[in-house]
């Protein structure tokens, strides 16, 4: 090696008296990138997690909630849901149906959502993106703004780290709410007529007797029917359900041969914290939780009124979306027999501290399961019912009525403002 190469720190690969030159240094690569090869299957490359943020109200939360959600988690890896205060709600929107607390747990029960934070401003900012070290944020399509008529996301929006996914149309918090105040029944009838909503004129209810001595407006009689709206959140529309709807909110796991079975059966209407907490509950008697829903003509015959607030199709989707139930049995049984123990293998049957209605008013549903020892009543220490729910809509009616119309006329003056832009563009 002459003194030159040595200075300059230039290094030669010798090579053996009568080997060709071109061959020897051709066998040396190759080893090389053998080695680099057995060097990156020993350490993999990590990939970098994605943090997924998304926020709001989270009030009623229904099977659109958890669908916006399902999606935001298959844009990256974990979902962090922001929960806005009950003050902040009031201040924007007007009084929520359920308190922080109450919305934080539904919110945590959801299958999709890895962490929750409770008092998320109402506004997004960049600075909540990163002190909890998400990438972007994630909304559906449908607009949100302040109380002043400012988009709650314009921050994120300028500084490109928001990503929008599909709102899921046909059910909105103003249409259950309405059909709650208006005693509607039409949305679990069969056949055609089966998602439509209508006023039930004739419903002697205590629940329309509490509704006629608040002695309300009657400019509030179409609230939740307006199907003609061209707002898809304060207009009803109809939801439409699908096999691959079905197909996405499910795991599709079948129990493993030595799963221990819990059953549960119901009605699970307007999904709430107190079934939340009595699937827990079950599940922590077992390993695979399969919930057995009951149709809606079955629902209505031992809950009267316009009971199920919810059809039984919106009713599967919204216990899907709950992280401690494995499987569901759509239009169960009302009684559980031998062949639905036998057939899903039950080990253990449930049900909660509510009254159990005698089917046709002689027969104990839970007869077999008692019968075979496999029976037992949980206590889920929460007192919700959907009763309960129903009797906070009526006693603030005039509130919730207040905050959707002016929900409305704010959504309706952006909607004009961007279609004003893009006439101007377009000239």
């Amino acid at each position: 090696m002459s003194e030159e190469a040595l200075h300059n720190g230039i290094s030669y690969v010798p090579v053996a008296t009568g080997e060709d030159s071109s061959t020897n240094a051709n066998s040396n690569c190759q080893s090389q990138d053998q080695q680099q090869q057995q060097t990156s299957e020993q350490t993999p490359v990590k990939k970098r997690e994605v943090r997924v943020w998304c926020d709001g109200c989270y009030d009623m939360v229904h099977f659109g909630h958890a669908n916006s959600l399902r999606q935001a988690k298959a844009l990256g890896d974990k979902v962090i849901v922001g929960i806005h205060t009950d003050e902040e709600i009031t201040k924007h929107k007007g009084p929520p149906v359920f308190t922080e607390e109450e919305r934080v747990k539904m919110v945590k029960g959801i299958k999709w959502v890895d962490e929750v934070v409770l008092g998320a401003p109402y506004v997004t900012t960049l600075e909540v993106l990163d002190e909890y070290n998400c990438d972007f944020c994630v909304h559906g399509d449908d607009i949100t703004m302040t109380a002043e008529g400012v988009d709650t996301y314009h921050l994120v929006k300028s500084a490109n780290r928001y990503k929008e996914v599909k709102r899921t149309a046909g059910v909105s918090t103003t249409d259950l709410v309405g059909r709650m105040l208006l005693l509607t029944r039409n949305h679990f009838h069969q056949g055609t007529a089966e998602y439509a909503i209508e006023k039930e004129e004739n419903e002697k209810t205590d629940l329309i007797k509490k509704v006629q001595k608040l002695k309300l407006s009657s400019g509030s009689s179409n609230m939740g029917q307006d199907s003609a709206a061209k707002n898809p959140c304060t207009g009803c529309s109809q939801f439409l359900p699908t096999t691959q709807k079905i197909i996405q909110f499910s795991d599709g796991k079948p129990p493993k041969p030595n799963d221990k079975i819990v059953y549960v059966a119901g009605a699970f209407d307007l999904f709430h914290v107190g079934h939340l907490d009595f699937l827990e509950k079950a599940k922590q008697l077992g390993d695979f939780l399969i919930v057995g829903l009951h149709t809606d003509p079955v629902v209505n015959s031992y809950k009267g009124s316009n009971y199920p607030i919810m059809n039984l199709h919106e009713r599967v989707l919204s216990v899907l979306s709950c992280k401690y139930v494995n499987e569901v049995v759509i239009g169960a049984p009302y009684c559980v027999t031998e062949d639905v123990i036998d057939h899903f293998k039950i080990d253990v049957v449930c049900h909660g501290q509510t009254p159990i209605a005698l089917e046709n008013g002689k027969f104990d549903p839970y007869a077999v399961p008692k019968t075979r020892g496999i029976f037992t009543l949980i206590d889920s220490n929460n007192s919700m019912t959907t009763e309960l729910i129903v009797e906070r809509i009526i006693s603030h009616r005039l509130e919730y009525e207040r905050r959707n119309k002016a929900k409305k006329k704010k959504e309706e003056a952006i909607e004009a403002m961007q279609h004003a832009k893009q006439t101007q563009k377009a000239g």
